[in-house]
């Protein structure tokens, strides 16, 4: 395996900023070749990074025959962009070495809970502006480098409005920012190129509405951007593997009916990646 810690140094990046990857290693005598990467952006309302949310979650992506990585990206008092740039060049930085650690290039995943959830969703969005590439080096003709072919979005932060998560836009953007926070409306900047994405949130979140994942479906639906999305009828937010793997210290966290979320989208990226990690015998 190539479990490899990077550290990020992008414009703003703050102290800890980093990728650590886990690459599993490749061989002639096992029929699955390149395979799809997970990378994953653990939530914490642009405040920390949560543990929970992290690694807990690529090693379960490990094992169901992924590639993984897990981005600890810069938090409050970092600002915009700076945790959106460290993304983009981790996505780049997987795609310049997919040849060398056999990732299929083309199935790069970006997976984020919670407030992760929006920095994944963004990048989904903004993949190709050029504040993106040029703010990690590239040309404008890099933008390619940065497109993630799928998002898996758990519970996450989306708008800026009715339903907001004010904590998260506040450690993202500070005091202010009205144009800003208005662009990171996420719902509001869906167009023909975002990706195709898989969503699950739960009926009863208190700390991040329901609403704004119901929002980004509907702008993916009138966009014609493939979608899958999952409402469980119970389960506080920040639920992460929703099983005892992740249960937080004062025994919350667990919802056993939420559980189903990783199979499910384990099943979604077989279907937008060509069922790759299926090999039919016989």
């Amino acid at each position: 395996m190539i479990h490899t810690v990077y550290e990020l140094h992008e414009e703003g990046s703050l102290p800890g900023a980093r990728l650590i990857t886990y690459i599993q290693d490749a061989s002639d005598s096992m029929a699955i070749g390149k395979r799809p990467l997970v990378l994953v952006c653990p939530g914490g309302g642009y405040a920390r990074t949560s543990d929970r949310e992290g690694e807990p979650v690529a090693l379960k992506f490990l094992a169901m025959g992924y590639h993984a990585a897990v981005l600890r990206y810069s938090c409050a008092p970092a600002r915009f962009p700076t945790s959106l740039l460290e993304l983009a060049a981790s996505v780049a930085l997987i795609r310049k070495n997919a040849e060398e650690w056999s990732v299929d290039s083309q199935k790069i995943i970006v997976q984020g809970a919670s407030a992760g959830g929006h920095l994944a969703a963004s990048l989904g969005m903004f993949w190709d502006e050029n504040f993106l590439a040029e703010g990690i080096g590239l040309t404008d003709s890099d933008h390619e480098l940065l497109r993630p072919n799928g998002m898996i979005l758990c519970y996450p932060v989306i708008t800026s409005g009715e339903f907001a998560h004010r904590d998260s836009f506040a450690c993202l953007l500070g005091d202010g920012q009205d144009q800003l926070r208005e662009k990171l409306s996420l719902e509001k900047r869906v167009n023909a190129k975002t990706p195709p994405a898989f969503i699950w949130h739960t009926y009863t979140d208190q700390s991040v509405p329901v609403e704004n994942s119901l929002l980004l479906v509907n702008a993916l639906r009138r966009a014609n951007i493939s979608t899958e999305f999952h409402m469980y009828p119970k389960g506080e937010h920040g639920l992460s593997l929703a099983n005892h793997l992740t249960e937080n210290s004062d025994g919350q966290g667990v919802q056993e009916e939420c559980t189903s979320w990783i199979e499910l989208a384990h099943t979604w990226v077989k279907g937008i990646t060509h069922d790759i990690l299926t090999v039919e015998k016989g």
